[in-house]
């Protein structure tokens, strides 16, 4: 069964990369706003019951992106088998994670753009501020490692959706993983575009600011670290060591 999985991750990653530029985009925007609306469930329920609940909330996104089709660039970082088996080329996996990155910023950020203005996190917006100055606070290498084992379990847990034959069993497959990465504290780049921006719209629509917090604050202390330590953690670690496992040929 794992050689199977493996063998369907490289079927994928040359899927992937033969969809047009346009598709990369707008399915990309698809799992931005999936993911961002699981944010802003999973903030409820911080505010409200507590972190447990939160982690609870979150593994929704993933189960939309994984059950109703669209593109996530960490988990794409599993297409790195298909590069590995030499199915497709570095510039055609760089341009799907490109176009894939930029389609889940619009999206997440289009989410926290509406909830913010349309006064839907009026009632939490202490909570929303803190998170999102929190998370440009930890510093670089601890976003980094950070986000080494948030797509180390996000891939792992795409990695077990593709073992499963049922919508059912998908849900299932990515639900612990994604609870644990949440519960832990990890950070994931596109749950980042939702999260810090949203702190970002709060402040600027109450006419408030953060010490810290800001547009530069949130690309070069958080989603620039998040993103690289995602592609170690999903690419590397997950997808290279899955392809050295069940993959090269000796």
């Amino acid at each position: 069964m794992p050689d199977e999985i493996a063998t369907k991750a490289v079927s994928a990653g040359i899927k992937k990369a033969n969809l047009s530029i346009f598709k990369m985009i707008l399915l990309g925007m698809f799992a931005g706003a999936f993911i961002a609306l699981a944010g802003v469930g999973a903030t409820f329920g911080n505010a409200y019951v507590g972190k447990i609940a939160g982690a609870l909330i979150f593994p929704a996104g993933l189960a939309m992106v994984v059950v109703a089709g669209s593109e996530l660039f960490t988990g794409n970082c599993l297409m790195v088998t298909a590069l590995l088996s030499r199915e497709i080329g570095p510039l055609r996996l760089l341009k799907n994670w490109l176009f894939v990155f930029i389609g889940n910023f619009i999206g997440a950020l289009l989410v926290a753009l509406i909830v913010t203005s349309s006064g839907v996190l009026d009632p939490i917006s202490d909570s929303v501020v803190a998170t999102a100055s929190a998370k440009v606070s930890m510093g670089f290498p601890v976003a980094m490692l950070r986000g080494v084992l948030c797509n180390f379990l996000v891939c792992i847990a795409v990695w077990m959706a593709f073992g499963a034959k049922t919508v059912g069993g998908k849900i299932a497959a990515v639900f612990f993983p994604v609870f644990l990465f949440v519960l832990c504290g990890f950070e994931h780049s596109v749950a980042n575009m939702y999260y810090v921006p949203a702190g970002l719209f709060m402040n600027w629509f109450n006419g408030a600011a953060t010490a810290g917090l800001s547009v530069q604050s949130f690309l070069v202390e958080n989603l620039l670290p998040v993103t690289i330590g995602n592609i170690i953690g999903g690419a590397v670690l997950v997808g290279g060591g899955y392809y050295l496992t069940y993959l090269r040929k000796k």
